[in-house]
């Protein structure tokens, strides 16, 4: 596998338009992308922060991360499916199999600690997929299941205490 760059990276956050005020207004990013109220596509150059509306609140102090899932681009969609065949023999697990997205073909796998992590190829702006062939599926409800199942496996061990 060949991995060209990070493609993004997706941030839950609880105001989508505070949030792109904040990167476009005063980082200088650029709206790529609006879909409907609750994601918006930022970029600068080649890379690109996705904004999500987050399902539940999160405060400033919370020592929980808010960061979705990052993706890694791959050069073109038979590299996708490449790389799908290669972390599949070599055991990871994957969450989705290879599908055209908006702007290329992805999947997503978890890490061991269950970090979402997507593989994706970039396209042109020029949508090459019809609509009805374009996965819209949200990287939480990919990951759900693949969450829960790890979750139970762990249900007998004794949780970690944090270091203070």
């Amino acid at each position: 596998m060949k991995l060209t760059g990070i493609n993004q990276i997706t941030l839950r956050v609880n105001d989508v338009r505070a949030a792109e005020n904040f990167y476009v207004g005063i980082l200088g990013m650029k709206v790529e992308y609006r879909a409907g109220a609750n994601i918006s596509y930022l970029r600068v150059q080649s890379d690109m922060i996705v904004l999500v509306k987050a399902e539940t609140p999160g405060v400033p102090e919370a020592r929980d991360i808010r960061v979705d899932h990052f993706g890694f681009r791959l050069s073109t969609d038979a590299e996708v499916d490449r790389a799908a065949e290669y972390l599949q023999e070599e055991g990871v697990h994957l969450v989705t199999r290879p599908a055209q997205r908006r702007e290329g073909r992805a999947f997503f796998v978890m890490d061991p600690d269950g970090n979402l992590i997507e593989f994706y190829s970039m396209k042109s702006r020029e949508l090459d997929a019809s609509d009805e062939t374009i996965d819209s599926t949200s990287p939480e409800q990919l990951a759900a299941g693949s969450r829960k199942k790890m979750a139970e496996g762990t249900s007998g061990r004794k949780t970690r205490r944090s270091r203070k």
